[in-house]
């Protein structure tokens, strides 16, 4: 035979999941479930969206083989190889290493633009995660009080350390002060060495 504590304390917590499921999550929060990413991509600016293009171009395996093919026809063509056409950039092809050069520098700074914006995007996710999750904490930490108060009503006289201890306010400014400090900590221990 089931406990009449026990049994009150489970219809209480399936009320409370009814409450919180009815009540803190109405249509209009369905929202939430909106992409982020697509958001930011219709957000970003035409050099952004020029830059993303390239980008997304870039990191295949057609370009590198574009490119394999425009070096190995050019050094063909500059050994003489390829009969009826001139040879304009003579071993050790400084025209090509030229074009080589900034074909880096312009993919770096593509791609380094492509990866702030990334950054950029992490950074609002993690902030949005944080969020959420202070959130879901304020709603089990009152979900907890309620069946605190349910236990107290019940005439329990037992004591739970545990459940007193949960029921107390999450202090994420002293969570965030204490990982600062652990991460200045460990920066300048890898400093030293």
């Amino acid at each position: 035979m089931v406990n009449p504590l026990k049994r009150t304390l489970l219809f209480f917590l399936f009320c409370c999941t009814i409450y919180i499921m009815s009540n803190h999550h109405t249509k209009s929060s369905h929202k939430i479930y909106k992409s982020f990413e697509a958001e930011a991509l219709k957000k970003r600016s035409f050099v952004a969206k020029i830059a993303d293009s390239f980008t997304s171009g870039f990191g295949t395996l057609t370009f590198l083989l574009g490119n394999a093919v425009i070096y190995t026809f050019w050094i063909l063509m500059n050994t003489g190889k390829i009969p009826g056409l001139p040879i304009i950039d003579p071993y050790p092809y400084s025209f090509m290493n030229s074009f080589v050069s900034i074909e880096a520098i312009v993919l770096s700074i593509i791609v380094l633009m492509s990866q702030n914006r990334e950054g950029q995007r992490d950074t609002l996710r993690n902030e949005l995660g944080l969020q959420v999750e202070l959130i879901s904490e304020k709603e089990i930490t009152k979900i907890l009080s309620l069946l605190k108060e349910v236990i107290k009503n019940q005439k329990a006289d037992r004591e739970d350390p545990e459940l007193d201890e949960m029921t107390k306010e999450l202090d994420a400014g002293y969570i965030e002060r204490k990982l600062t400090e652990q991460l200045e900590n460990s920066e300048k221990n890898s400093l030293i060495k």
